[in-house]
């Protein structure tokens, strides 16, 4: 606000004045030497009325000086708006609501407490559509400010090529400037042809407005080739490369009349994924003529992973294991189960993969620790303490601090570390062996069980029995599946019980459905068992009903 200053000795009666001729002027800077003050057109009728009405009369020949309030009403230019607005709440009631005067190098100046709320609410509402790493827009932005979709309109769906490596092998800092410089090379790339958005990780968006398939793919050629140069971290250069997918209105306009940004945004995602799997380091596209079904699904279980905790979507079952040598209770293994609201149920198999591809799977499976030892407690009040298998994707390991997570959530909830096993799952190779071994060791130390799970499925061989501290395999329901009927199978399995037994390590068979197959298995001497023939995975409401039943059959 433009502000009149006028000099310490001017009289009551010249502002009085300056106030009846101007009825938009709310307050005067008052000069005195080198400071200033405020006196407002508020403050200065309650001088003139006075208590008893001899105000005008008392004060008017007074000067402007003697007329300012007792305690002044300026403010440091350099100080920020919340510390601003901090400090308009903590002045008096009858004056919270009065000017302020603003002391800077280029003069005093009046700001209105309206001014500062109202800077205030823009830097909130700033701070809600953009990204606070790099200050691109964020997805609420693409959301609020997207066009109706057209057959003109485009998004391109960045997807930074194994970025978690970056993270794992040079720290989150190295990674958030890795980021940074990449926005910045967007920016450069990209400059008034589109709006960027940051959509969270390394997962950035173009959204394009007025194009046809070939001018969206200049500017996805264009990031492509912005990527060429090497990232430079601490001497160290850093070669980093990005998956693009591409998705125009005209693709999901004939599925969708009212489609909006995240219709767009998912096909766009399902042509990364296709990308992903066709070599990375290239342009995806799903056009109307091609089947998105089964990558805008994985792009759909992307987009709601994240909020599949919050939203208490996630829930622990528990499928018993059969001792075979006593025929009793041998724990139970806890296997997760997500029934998202938008897509429902969505399996193990098809959210596990995503989850540690986006990183997803170290919040869940801090959630999963936590209800596994929370049943577990719950168990051992009710005079049941049971064994709880729970599955750690190779992911977990990378920032080496999982023993001592698995040791917080013990402590936490008072639950013996022999209550719980952990069980490495096949779905990601093991990048850095020697950290996962130190880590196992360190948790069967503890007094942790640790299984290796699947085995035969996936990545595993015999040359990793040897490297990794185990206590338990689990054989792959592929192996069990066909014991009873093809002969040189039962072999195979009879001759890793016979190696496994001789190196310490219990064995348990997975997918045991038919009584043949538990009777091989314990003539084989297998050590544990479980599957559909034993008991299948129930909530822990139905599991005392059905283990009830499962005593009395015996």
């Amino acid at each position: 606000m433009a502000s009149r200053v006028v000099p310490g000795t001017v009289s009551a009666t010249e502002i009085d004045a300056m106030f009846r001729s101007d009825r938009g002027l709310r307050a005067v800077v008052v000069e005195q030497g080198e400071s200033f003050g405020l006196l407002t057109r508020d403050h200065l009728e309650f001088k003139l009325t006075g208590r008893l009405g001899y105000g005008r009369a008392l004060n008017m020949r007074r000067t402007a000086s003697e007329l300012l309030p007792a305690e002044g009403s300026s403010m440091a230019a350099d100080l920020d708006l919340q510390s601003a607005a901090q400090a308009v709440l903590e002045r008096p009631e009858y004056e919270r609501y009065q000017d302020l005067l603003v002391l800077g190098a280029t003069g005093p100046r009046i700001v209105t407490v309206s001014d500062i709320f109202a800077a205030v609410s823009a830097q909130f509402r700033h701070a809600s559509l953009h990204d606070p790493l790099t200050g691109l827009p964020n997805r609420r932005m693409l959301e609020e400010h997207c066009p109706d979709i057209s057959a003109s309109v485009g998004i391109l769906f960045i997807d930074l090529d194994d970025f978690k490596s970056v993270n794992d092998t040079y720290g989150h800092r190295a990674g958030d400037a890795v980021l940074t410089e990449f926005a910045w090379r967007l920016i450069r790339s990209v400059g008034n042809r589109g709006t960027l958005i940051r959509l969270g990780g390394d997962e950035f968006a173009v959204l394009l407005t007025d194009v046809d398939e070939d001018a969206a793919c200049a500017v996805a050629n264009g990031i492509l080739d912005s990527l060429e140069d090497a990232f430079v971290l601490d001497g160290c250069e850093l070669h980093v490369s990005a998956t693009i997918g591409l998705a125009l209105g005209i693709d999901i306009i004939a599925e969708d009349m009212l489609a909006g940004p995240d219709v767009l945004l998912r096909h766009a995602d399902g042509a990364m994924l296709r990308a992903k799997q066709e070599g990375k380091r290239r342009i995806g596209r799903i056009g109307p003529c091609q089947e998105p079904a089964p990558f805008a699904r994985q792009a759909h279980i992307r987009r709601r992973l994240s909020s599949a905790v919050d939203d208490s979507a996630l829930t622990l079952h528990y499928q018993p294991v059969l001792d075979l040598a006593t025929g009793e209770d041998a724990g139970v293994e806890a296997l997760l189960r997500w029934n998202d609201r938008e897509i429902g149920p969505v399996a193990p198999d098809e959210f596990i993969p995503v989850a540690e591809h986006t990183g997803e799977i170290r919040r869940i499976g801090a959630w999963v620790l936590d209800q596994a030892c929370a049943q577990s407690r719950s168990w051992i009040d009710a005079g049941t303490p049971r064994t709880i298998a729970l599955n750690v994707s190779p992911v977990q390991f990378a920032g080496g601090t999982l023993p001592s997570d698995i040791r917080a959530a013990l402590n936490r909830h008072g639950i013996p570390a022999r209550m719980l096993e952990i069980e490495i799952t096949e779905g990601t190779a093991i990048v850095d062996v020697p950290s996962v071994a130190s880590q196992l060791r360190e948790l069967i130390d503890m007094g942790l069980g640790v299984a290796l799970d699947d085995y035969g499925s996936a990545y595993s061989s015999l040359a990793m029995l040897r490297v990794l501290p185990l206590t338990t395999l689990k054989i792959d329901k592929a192996f069990i599946r066909d014991i009873d009927s093809e002969p040189h199978t039962a072999t195979i399995v009879q001759g890793l019980i016979q190696t496994l037994n001789a190196m310490g390590v219990r064995v348990t068979a997975e997918g045991v459905e038919r009584q043949e197959q538990l009777n091989i298995l314990r003539d084989l001497g297998c050590d544990t068992a479980q599957g559909y023939l034993i008991a299948p995975p129930m909530a822990p409401s139905e599991f005392r009903m059905v283990m009830n039943e499962i005593e009395d059959s015996k």
